[in-house]
């Protein structure tokens, strides 16, 4: 029989199920992307220096190696072009509906189906649903007072406004995480004055990043095991690093040490003012708040045109932003470099599942699913980087294709009708869950804030290996799960 998949999202995440699907014969697949075009958070952010920070050998799909990376560590216009040349070579962009925003999913226990809505009106029937929506695609801006009023142009790092030319302005920029780090740099030539709004500093170490040249593309392109042992050599480095951040082993200890200490030879030596050196200093252990990666952040905020504020922001007015000691600091341009909401799993939509169950209310003390995958009272419905499949470090898109090939295996049941539906067993989830909250108690992440807790739960991130969750993945355990025949 015909099994009938909508995969919402058309990101690595979503893009990559469908190619999972199609290798087990699914083929009546419908990719729904709330934007104009795919690529996920690689088409919408667009600011200034934006890169991976993870190798490029590394951060791409298994099955669609690239010889040709222009760098270690692509940069944004390459990795969203290798997102769409991939995508239209194995067929995938045929699979897609662009410009539909799915506002609700809804079970129909009658006839074992789902039911899709768009907020156009359109609607689809699915068999099975896969979210792919991801952790960091809806950008948060604070409420904070009078950030409506700001005179000038203001707008997030995911949203970047390119047709506001920051030549000889005055740029406040709230936040100093992943993307501010990089856009700082990418615009501070420009600007007249820069000033940057910093709630907590983040350990940055130095990017081992290198052009690749010609004669690296030859290689790799005539020795195609060259690509391979640089994709091998980069995974088991990275997974030492999520070894260390899950505090797993002793022996990871001096990788941790090690890092640290490259941090703050980094620092002392790109920044010789003590004062303000003082203040990028991070008042957590390194890993608890993600390890960011670059060689010109430092250096951006020692030039002289640019001031680091550590006060509280405390309202926006027409000219600037107050902090809460009374200093207005003036602006022309207001960027907001604060971020994403990474724990509201799956919002905005509403889905609704067995019972009316509202999977919201079911999440409303955090978000939680069986191998980041299922939830119970919510048949045939998979997460694609869903709950605690985050990583500290290494590449997501190994995470990615394992839950791919784990959801492939279901609809391969179900097309083959040994299944109609399948949903995961409670105390199966329950106990799965109480597993990844105890091991998450003795990780780097425990007992400090970051954007990895939601409450007292720690959401988003894995508490092992990427190895580990690969053999978890690797073949679906039908006895976790119920299935109606």
């Amino acid at each position: 029989m015909s099994t009938r998949v909508v995969i919402i999202g058309a990101g690595f995440g979503g893009l990559g199920a469908a190619h999972a699907l199609l290798q087990q014969g699914i083929t009546d697949i419908t990719v729904l992307e709330r934007a104009d075009s795919v690529g996920g958070v690689w088409r919408d952010n667009t600011y200034p220096g934006a890169a991976c920070d993870v190798p490029s050998p590394l951060y791409s799909w298994s099955w669609a190696t690239n010889p040709g990376w222009g760098r270690r560590y692509s940069e944004q216009p390459e990795i969203l072009g290798y997102i769409q040349e991939t995508a239209a070579r194995e067929g995938l962009l045929d699979l897609v509906r662009t410009g539909v925003e799915v506002t609700s999913v809804t079970y129909d226990e009658q006839t074992l189906t789902w039911h899709v809505a768009a907020a156009d009106g359109q609607s689809w029937t699915a068999d099975l649903v896969v979210s792919a929506v991801g952790q960091l695609s809806n950008p948060v801006i604070p409420d904070l007072p009078g950030a409506e009023t700001f005179a000038g142009p203001t707008f997030h790092s995911a949203q970047w406004r390119h047709d506001v030319d920051l030549t000889g302005k005055r740029v406040a920029v709230v936040g100093t995480g992943a993307s501010a780090i990089q856009f700082v740099p990418g615009i501070v030539d420009r600007v007249r004055e820069m000033t940057v709004f910093q709630r907590s500093a983040p350990y940055v170490v130095p990017k081992p990043d290198q052009a690749y040249r010609a004669r690296h593309h030859r290689a790799f392109e005539r020795f195609p095991a060259l690509l391979a042992t640089e994709r091998r050599t980069w995974f088991r480095l990275t997974e030492v690093f999520n070894g260390a951040l899950s505090g797993d082993s002793v022996a990871t200890r001096p990788l941790m040490a090690a890092l640290k200490q490259t941090w703050r030879l980094a620092l002392r030596a790109q920044v010789r003012d003590a004062e303000l050196r003082a203040k990028l200093v991070p008042d957590y252990e390194l890993g608890c708040k993600r390890l960011l990666f670059s060689n010109h952040w430092y250096p951006a905020l020692a030039r002289d045109h640019v001031e680091v504020v550590t006060e509280r922001v405390a309202s926006v007015e027409p000219t600037g932003v107050r902090t809460a000691d009374g200093v207005l600091h003036e602006a022309d341009v207001l960027i907001w470099g604060t971020g994403f909401a990474a724990t509201d799993f799956l919002a905005p939509m509403t889905v609704t599942g067995v019972g009316g169950a509202d999977l919201h209310e079911h999440w409303a003390d955090g978000a939680r699913a069986h191998l980041g995958l299922a939830v119970p009272d919510f048949p045939n419905l998979f997460c694609v980087y869903g709950p605690n499949t985050n990583l500290g470090g290494s590449s997501i898109i190994n995470m990615l294709e394992a839950q791919a090939a784990y959801i492939a295996q279901v609809a391969r049941r179900i097309a083959d009708g040994g299944a109609r539906a399948v949903v995961v067993r409670r105390e199966v989830a329950d106990a799965y869950d109480t597993e990844m909250q105890s091991r998450l108690t003795t990780s780097v992440w425990a007992g400090c804030s970051s954007w990895y807790v939601d409450g007292p739960r720690i959401t988003t991130n894995w508490p092992g290996q990427v190895a580990e969750y690969q053999q978890r993945t690797a073949k679906v355990d039908w006895d976790e799960l119920e299935v109606v025949s």
